[in-house]
């Protein structure tokens, strides 16, 4: 590790840095996403990847001296591959999957040696915005509350009833408010609910889609951390001490195994006594599935959304996405999901697309890791 001191910070004089958790396989985006190529590396609406499309947006909010990305061994190197801009040293690998919670109390730690004061923002490296200028403004009133000791999500407006997303629930109590946005004190957390719940939450005006975007205080989240894991708080502060150093490989090998599974959602913020949201409105999506996905794509005049070759002769509202040369038709049938890989096909009911994740666990099952 490097020093990772900036000189910079957000417009309010408060200093900001952004951290960005890229992990995970994109399971329900195969057989495009895969283990070594997760569809955070992947350029799939633009001509740059998603994690590219990330940076680029927090980049008027933090300087690459000022952020920081966290992922697993294998994406180390393709990850600074996309990122040239980023120093040595800023790219945390976290030696085995331990869930959010603990690599994100990392970054946490190693920023508050740096920059006691700082307010640090998490922002997942897989989700697209349509709207920058939304986003910016969200994560300014954030910083804001965040400034007053608060620990802040921004929580996004419900476009539908969705059963595939938690929520966040706010009170009508006002944490701080400006021509950025405001913020309200965060009532609780809500687990995926059934469509029923579902449609009462989009219709209510008080729910909102929780898209794991946390601002905090590096000091006010390290002070919840201790109180609530304290088990990871000490781990990851013994880890940053040693950042720096020669110790540092040898430290992180030992300490981190010992740490529990757990994420920021269910070990912190869900019991946390100062949580606030930012109502935000930005064209989100976490392009989660197939189906997802296409929405996002250009549509044909039968509804289909297609990347690649394809004619249709009769097929409708569907998604094709080809890797190959091969020319795709579809007659006589619609709501489908055609995939074609070098090396593998996938062909799925659109209605069922994040059921795909079973058929990477059929095939782990199998041993058919060549073409996970």
């Amino acid at each position: 590790m490097d020093d990772m001191t900036g000189t910079n910070g957000h417009p309010a004089g408060i200093p900001f840095w952004a951290v960005v958790p890229a992990g995970g396989s994109g399971t329900r985006l195969w057989p495009l996403s895969r283990s070594a190529r997760p569809k955070f590396l992947l350029p799939l609406l633009h001509d740059r990847s998603l994690l590219q499309q990330t940076v680029d947006r927090l980049s008027s909010l933090a300087t690459p001296e000022r952020t920081l990305v966290i992922c697993g061994p294998s994406h180390a190197v393709p990850i600074a591959r996309q990122l040239p801009a980023l120093p040595e040293g800023h790219i945390l690998i976290e030696p085995q999957a331990k869930g959010t919670g603990p690599a994100i109390a990392l970054a946490a730690a190693l920023i508050s040696l740096r920059d006691p004061n700082a307010v640090m923002g998490s922002f997942a490296a897989d989700h697209d915005i349509r709207d920058d200028n939304a986003f910016t403004m969200a994560v300014d009133a954030a910083i804001r509350a965040a400034a007053d000791g608060w620990l802040v999500t921004i929580g996004l407006s419900p476009t539908r009833p969705e059963t595939g997303y938690g929520y966040i629930e706010r009170t009508d109590e006002l944490v701080a408010t400006g021509k950025e946005g405001t913020a309200f004190k965060a009532a609780r957390f809500v687990e995926k609910p059934d469509l029923a719940r579902a449609m009462e939450y989009a219709e209510s005006g008080r729910h909102l889609w929780n898209a794991s975007m946390f601002i905090w205080r590096v000091d006010a989240f390290l002070t919840e951390l201790a109180r609530l894991q304290p088990e990871v708080h000490a781990g990851v502060i013994e880890i940053a001490a040693a950042a720096g150093t020669q110790d540092w490989e040898a430290v992180l090998a030992k300490i981190w195994p010992q740490l529990p599974q757990v994420t920021i959602d269910n070990g912190v913020m869900e019991l946390a006594e100062r949580v606030a949201v930012v109502p935000a409105e930005m064209g989100w999506s976490d392009v989660g599935d197939w189906h997802g996905l296409g929405e996002l794509l250009d549509r044909d005049d039968h509804g289909n959304s297609v990347r690649g070759d394809f004619v249709s002769a009769g097929g409708t509202n569907s998604v094709i996405w080809s890797e190959t040369n091969r020319l795709i038709s579809l007659v006589g049938v619609e709501h489908l999901v055609v995939v074609d890989t070098p090396d593998a096909l996938l062909v799925a009911d659109r209605r069922q697309a994040q059921d795909v994740r079973n058929a990477v666990s059929r095939l782990r099952e199998l041993n058919r890791l060549q073409v996970l």
